[in-house]
């Protein structure tokens, strides 16, 4: 059951999929190698986006630009930076106020940090902070893994990470035991009857209580404002007069987020696989069920091109029915797996989620559709636990936890209860007739979180800050293409980049055109120009 609005770099999405999946192929595939391909399905994105629903909301107001006394002592903070335990990385731990209304040291919470010094040649251009996005990712994870190239960017920035509050390593959010969590991941999130309903009310009641039982303390300070923040106090504590900021996905709302409070101290920021602050909860999951519906008729198009196509080579369209009688038949009898736990319906429609993140991965995807259809689970299992990061000992990473304490207090509820999703049914299963049933039902989840959303929907201007380059996919699953459309038109500095074509997120994916422009931008400050379209 995969919670609503995940928003997470391809990066760390993708790459632990195919992580996942080489060694299980390894040993059962026909022999074929799966290598990386390159769609070349069409560009079927709406080109609508400044005018989208929310462009009316009230814009984010900056905080003052004098710090307050009782702000200082996290300002003035010094860090003490030691060996991580990985080659080149150094740690630290940055103290910030729970609550930034009430700061006391009693209370305070502690954020990790991490940074990799630049190397050179050329003069240090200062700190480059990253974020991968979730909510719930580990910026340091991401930052160690895949955030040193390129040498060019690596050479100029000391590249620095921070866990924001409740995630992984900075005071984590805690919901369910690794039993609890495999049953809810299993929860139907199609459900038939009255009595499978009740189920998944039941499902996302307890994880709900889970959460305010293990964490109820932190759970009203995670937002996405107090993150910005957290990042402001850092910049301090690096020394550095603006925030150099590279976000992908979900951090390009923390990113933006950061410019619209702190407007004059936004420096070079790059916001790709970009969101829209404006869109309520309900349009958030209704766009995302069409985006990776985009996504999968960008696969199907490919793979039935295809003679070992286990969709079949007839159409697109046709390819999305077999998925959902495959779906269908899951749901009525789980695929064994050579594990106790089975392939149901839902973990099979969370592997193919997590497959449309990246291209790439389409290959394995194809294999584990033919192995699910010939009765045997293991590749669509092997992909749902990539997404929800569940490791081969049965332990789910923070981010399924930090995710919906995010989400949840940020923006109120998509649905308060179940008569407003039956409600909402033909509208998700038009965005989507394989996933809308499943994306609809899923919203829900919010609807029992233990405390109540503090955050609105808003426009970001950020007047008064420097170019702010935002990038955007054309058939981009999780953060749909009109979003940053949406996201540069209310930034009143913005640029968009463009790139045509599939995935998640475009920087650092095999376009030269997209990461010189932002290379450029991030070593001279010269945004790129006006409406550039890259492939």
């Amino acid at each position: 059951m995969p919670p609503s609005r995940l928003f997470r770099s391809t990066a760390t999405t993708a790459a632990a999929a195919a992580a996942a999946l080489a060694l299980l192929l390894s040993g059962c595939s026909s022999g074929t190698s799966p290598s990386p391909g390159s769609a070349a399905s069409p560009d079927r994105s709406t080109e609508a986006g400044a005018d989208r629903p929310g462009s009316a909301a009230a814009p984010l107001q900056p905080l003052p630009t004098v710090i307050p006394n009782n702000l200082r002592p996290y300002y003035d903070q010094k860090l003490s930076w030691h060996d991580c335990g990985v080659a080149g990385f150094q740690c630290a731990t940055m103290k910030a106020p729970l609550d930034y209304a009430k700061p006391s040291a009693a209370t305070d919470l502690k954020l990790a940090v991490a940074r990799k010094q630049a190397t050179g040649p050329g003069d240090r251009l200062g700190s480059l902070m990253v974020n991968p996005g979730g909510p719930g990712g580990s910026a340091i994870d991401y930052l160690q893994q895949y955030a040193p190239q390129p040498t060019a960017v690596r050479a100029r920035y000391d590249m620095v990470a921070m866990d924001p509050r409740g995630v992984a390593r900075s005071e984590p959010v805690e919901c369910l035991t690794d039993p609890q969590m495999d049953r809810f991941t299993q929860t139907d999130t199609t459900p038939d009857t009255p009595a499978e309903v009740s189920q998944l009310v039941t499902a996302d009641r307890n994880f709900a209580k889970g959460c305010e039982a293990r964490s109820g303390k932190l759970l009203p300070h995670v937002s996405t404002v107090e993150a910005a923040r957290d990042m402001d106090v850092l910049r301090a504590a690096l020394g550095d007069k603006k925030l150099t900021y590279m976000g992908a996905s979900y951090g390009t709302f923390l990113g933006a987020t950061y410019a619209g409070l702190y407007p004059t101290r936004a420096g070079r920021l790059v916001l790709d696989g970009a969101m829209n602050p404006s869109l309520d909860s309900r349009t958030i999951n209704l766009d995302q069920t069409a985006g990776f519906n985009t996504a999968f008729t960008a696969f199907a198009a490919e793979c039935v091109k295809k003679k070992d196509c286990p969709l079949g080579t007839k159409s697109a369209e046709d390819a999305g029915r077999q998925l959902s009688a495959l779906f269908k038949k899951l749901d009525a009898h789980p695929a064994e797996t050579g594990q106790e736990r089975k392939l149901t319906e839902s973990l099979a429609t969370t592997g193919v989620i997590a497959a449309m993140y990246d291209q790439g991965t389409w290959p394995l995807l194809r294999e584990s559709l033919a192995q699910a259809k010939a009765g045997d689970g293991r590749g669509l299992l092997a992909l749902s636990d990539s997404y929800y990061e569940r490791n081969s000992s049965g332990h789910y990473a923070n981010q399924m936890y930090a995710n919906p304490a995010v989400n949840c207090l940020d923006l109120p509820p998509a649905f308060t209860g179940p008569d407003q999703v039956r409600a909402a049914l033909p509208a998700f299963r038009k965005a989507s007739p394989v996933f809308g049933d499943n994306f609809a039902w899923s919203a829900l989840s919010c609807a029992y979180w233990p405390v109540k959303s503090s955050g609105q929907t808003h426009r970001i201007e950020a007047k008064g800050a420097a170019p702010i380059v935002v990038v955007g996919t054309t058939r981009d699953p999780a953060t749909p293409y009109t979003w940053a459309k949406g996201l540069s038109a209310q930034l009143s500095s913005a640029t968009l980049l463009t790139y045509v074509g599939d995935g998640h997120t475009a920087y650092g994916r095999g376009s030269d055109c997209v990461d010189t422009a932002i290379n450029t931008y991030l070593l001279e400050g010269t945004p790129p120009a006006k409406n550039k379209r890259c492939t």
